[in-house]
This record gives C-alpha cells, structure tokens and sequence, in this order.
C-alpha cells in the first residue's frame, strides 16, 4: 500500500487517480479547491490551495508519492510553476523518499522521433488564451530535468486530445510511450482519464520510470 498525495484531485484526471488509487487499497489524500461532489469512501479530502503553505504542510509529510494533477487556470494561473519550485524544494532531499508525479500536458511530445515537438508545429494555431497553459506544462518538464538526482519523479504526458469534453470512453487499458506522440492507425491520438489513471497508477505500484516522462493512450 502507497500513501499517495493528489493535489488538484477533484478535476479531470485527478480525480480519476483518487479513484484507481483507492480502489486498489492505496492511502490516498485529495487537495482541492473545492470539496469532491463524489466523495470515495476511505478518501481523506482536503479543501484548500496548494499555494497555502499550511496545507502542504499537512498533507506532505509521509508521503510514498505526491502527484500534482492540477491545471493552471483560475486562481493558479500563472502560479502552477510557484508550487512545483515549492514542491521541489520540500521534497529534493537526500532522505526524503517522496516522489513527484506531474500530469502535464502533450506539447511537449516530439511528434516522430527526433522531430519537431507538438508545441513547435501547433503554437501558430493555439488560442492566445491558452498559450500560457501550454507553456507552463513545457517549462515544468524542464524544471523538473534540472533538479538534483535525490528527487525522484516521473512526469505524465497525455495524447493529443484529452479532457472532459471529449466525452472519451474508457477501455480499462493503455499503451505507452516515451518523448514521442502516440497514436492509432487512423492518426487518432486519446486516452480517457480513468484509463490514464490505471497507467498513472501502475507507475506508482511499479516505478518503471525514474526522473522521467511518459506517455500513454488508448
């Protein structure tokens, strides 16, 4: 069992980790902003920010693995790559045993191998709105690469179309990729988030990837 931190765990894809995780029998803690409409039995839910000191402060300490799954919108726009620093710093120590997982976003994925990444060949078409989204996810990645050895994570990027409003259905399996987008025989490129869950969380009980990224679609 894995006592298992998810901060942003009641949006789209953490609250689908909550899920996969408690069903498996994992400890889990749930910080949002907003209290869970569908709270899971066994669950301890915390409401409150990520940008509050005090609430880390609770919900850190112990830790197997701690994965941010939260979007930087909203009140947390412009302030998601504050929290990974602060998150960095508390955890990059020799000693702490903690693991960082960040759900980030597909951008970053070179689209063949040794190519040009989604970002480069898309960014003319992205909405000016949602640039800096984009970008927060690409500069995490980085960040995490530059942080010393004693700090163990794993960064999750998702296909090309993911979200709610998709309406994707789940098929309770995935295949994996690397630093290169993945997708289908009919250039289809998506994953549901109960079945990102499921690889998110195999990670977690498995540690195939160590201070790396990975990709997983249906």
């Amino acid at each position: 069992m894995a006592r298992i931190t998810v901060l942003g765990g009641t949006g789209y894809a953490g609250a689908a980790i909550v899920a996969e995780a408690a069903k498996r029998g994992h400890e889990v803690t749930s910080v949002s902003r907003s209290a869970s409409e569908s709270p899971i039995d066994g669950v301890h839910y915390v409401t409150g920010s990520a940008l509050d000191a005090a609430v880390l402060d609770a919900v850190l300490p112990g830790r197997d693995v701690v994965v941010s799954a939260m979007s930087p919108r909203g009140d947390m726009a412009q302030q998601l790559d504050a929290v990974i620093d602060g998150l960095i710093a508390r955890l990059g120590h020799p000693g702490i045993p903690t693991r960082l997982g960040f759900v980030g976003g597909a951008s970053s994925l070179q689209t063949e191998e040794g190519g040009p990444t989604l970002w480069d060949v898309s960014k003319e078409h992205i909405p000016d709105d949602v640039k800096p989204e984009v970008e927060t996810g690409i500069r995490v990645l980085e960040t995490l690469k530059a942080t010393p050895e004693t700090l163990d994570w794993f960064y999750v990027s998702p296909p090309r179309d993911f979200g709610s409003w998709l309406g994707t259905p789940s098929k309770g399996r995935y295949q994996l990729g690397g630093d290169v987008l993945l997708t289908d025989a009919d250039g289809g490129s998506t994953i549901s988030a109960d079945d990102l869950a499921i690889a998110i969380v195999d990670e977690i009980e498995n540690g195939a990837h160590h201070r790396a990224r990975f990709t997983a679609m249906h």
